[in-house]
């Protein structure tokens, strides 16, 4: 056991971007039951996505994490997660294909339900009301009762995270993923936007493993040709459901949050001396860190002492949210000291957070081209500081939504209203995360090639 922690000690600290529960017996009688449960991921499935990590941490393979900003009880659909992860299989395909590198695939999903709010509240017509902050903790629709914290959220939030688990295991191992299968991940409202860009790619994929068969290699002695290994993620924020689905494992040892592979720690909450931190200190789960232009060079180094003690490679990813201006003037400073000090991190791009704004006709949004920028600033300061750009963090979505403006299909701000549906900040839709991909795939092939 981590010195002096227990899977409780995260109660004896202060903590941000908590909700108030008015029924504290309630409460503690949801996280009983929770605490019965089976657990969703299995440590042993920890261990393998370490492992993986370990080949990004050496530049041996690049990250690619993505999903939904906040899943949503009312937009869960086996069709919309199973074009989620078809939008995620086709840009590790085009990484992959393009850089020669193996890619770890890890979705913003079945779990990504609180979300972190600038404020605790917020006014309309003069009535003030707790701030939305997820589906796990209350509900988006602005009156008093929805805006209520209810603990029962948290099995609803389980029972969800359980049906996708069980789809995406379905999705990754039973043929659905099957390299053969590359022409069927595409989404028809894809095929208009790409121009034969990735019908190009899975011709040539197809060409490849028709060779490989003809040689004797195929997916009778090589199973990654029909399936993939993929990993859930979510932000660490409602500390109540993460305790009780974290559990000490009985083959080998050590505390396992058993709510998703990963986990990270946003900007709002990563306090050296606060609840959030001490609970992360002490699970074996790889660990994602955002941080943004504000951040400290020595207080990155304490956070990493804290949260890796023994320097274990591939357990701390840095997910880097600052816009591209700041990743010229900051990340080489953070990358420099984090050399110095011989800490092993993966580091990883979030371009989309320090690109949001309101548009013109009043939605939130985000410019493809600005997160484009930002992800080219990133893979750049890494190239001139001889270190490797390891991962890309995203929220997008495999529906066909107007959130974002620009991309192959030319969404401007006067498109958003047409399909805008996030719950919380504005995705990539599917086009636009192939596009990204193969803008990825150049940076990707300008350093290796």
């Amino acid at each position: 056991m981590k010195k002096n922690w227990s899977k409780n000690s995260w109660r004896n600290y202060n903590i941000s971007q908590q909700p108030y529960y008015d029924d504290i017996n309630g409460l503690k009688n949801i996280e009983s039951k929770i605490g019965k449960l089976p657990p969703l991921i299995f440590a042993g499935e920890v261990r393998s996505l370490k492992e993986k990590l370990k080949k990004v941490a050496l530049g041996e393979a690049f990250l690619l994490q993505g999903g939904d900003c906040a899943e949503s009880f009312s937009d869960f659909s086996a069709n919309n997660l199973r074009d989620s992860f078809k939008v995620i299989l086709q840009m590790s395909a085009v990484l992959t294909y393009a850089s020669s590198l193996p890619v770890v695939k890890i979705g913003r999903m079945a779990g990504q339900f609180a979300k972190p709010r600038s404020d605790d509240f917020e006014e309309k017509n003069g009535v003030k009301l707790p701030s939305y902050r997820g589906d796990i903790i209350n509900d988006i629709n602005f009156n008093e009762n929805s805006r209520k914290p209810d603990p029962q959220r948290m099995l609803d939030a389980y029972s969800q995270s359980a049906y996708a688990l069980n789809l995406i295991r379905a999705f990754a191992s039973g043929g659905f993923a099957d390299l053969e299968k590359v022409h069927n991940w595409n989404l028809d409202f894809v095929k208009k936007s790409t121009k034969n860009k990735y019908l190009d790619l899975a011709n040539s994929i197809t060409d490849a493993i028709n060779f490989m068969n003809a040689c004797g290699f195929n997916k009778k002695n090589i199973p990654e040709f029909k399936q993939v290994d993929f990993y859930t993620s979510h932000e660490a924020l409602l500390l109540n459901y993460e305790e009780s689905l974290t559990r000490e494992d009985s083959i080998k040892g050590g505390w396992y949050d058993c709510s998703a592979h990963m986990l990270w720690i946003g900007e709002r909450t990563r306090k050296l001396d606060e609840a959030h931190i001490e609970f992360m200190r002490g699970i074996e789960n790889p660990i994602g860190v955002k941080i943004g232009p504000k951040v400290e060079e020595d207080y990155l180094i304490k956070l990493l002492e804290v949260l890796n003690p023994t320097n274990e490679l591939g357990k701390i990813t840095l997910i880097t949210r600052m816009g591209s201006e700041n990743i010229y003037s900051k990340l080489p400073l953070l990358i420099k000291k984090v050399r110095e000090n011989k800490k092993n991190v993966i580091w990883s791009c979030d371009p989309m957070h320090a690109n949001t704004y309101k548009s013109s006709t009043g939605f939130k949004t985000r410019s493809f081209d600005k997160i484009l920028n930002e992800i080219e600033a990133f893979f750049k300061v890494h190239y001139e500081e001889n270190s490797f750009p390891g991962g890309i963090h995203l929220e997008l979505t495999g529906l066909d939504v107007t959130e974002c403006i620009g991309g192959s299909q030319k969404i401007k701000e006067e498109n958003l209203s047409d399909r805008y549906h996030t719950h919380c900040d504005p995705r990539l839709n599917a086009s636009q995360g192939l596009d990204l991909a193969f803008k990825l795939s150049d940076f990707l092939k300008l350093k290796r090639g």
